[in-house]
């Protein structure tokens, strides 16, 4: 599924795919503006994005083999809720 295609679901519960665009691009926004102020965001049963950080690290170059230092960075993480999880493993 892509944002194209949960578009055109949540259309079938809103009626116009305007509304529902706008809809999804709302809570997409939502969640990324949650975890640029570092927060996280939580539902309830079907998971939380969070932030997470990455330490500093000595890479290499696959082409060269040169070693090369990976500075430190925060990523954005997503932990699956129980009542996801119990639905994917039936």
């Amino acid at each position: 599924m892509n944002k194209g295609d949960l578009v055109e679901v949540v259309a079938k519960v809103v009626g116009t795919k305007k509304l529902a665009a706008d809809t999804v691009d709302c809570i997409l926004g939502a969640i990324t503006g949650a975890l640029k102020k570092g927060d996280s965001a939580t539902f309830i049963g079907f998971g939380t994005f969070k932030v997470a950080k990455r330490a500093a690290r000595t890479g290499r170059n696959p082409q060269t083999g040169k070693e090369l230092k990976i500075k430190a960075k925060k990523v954005p993480k997503f932990v699956a809720g129980s009542k996801l999880k119990a639905a994917v493993a039936k």
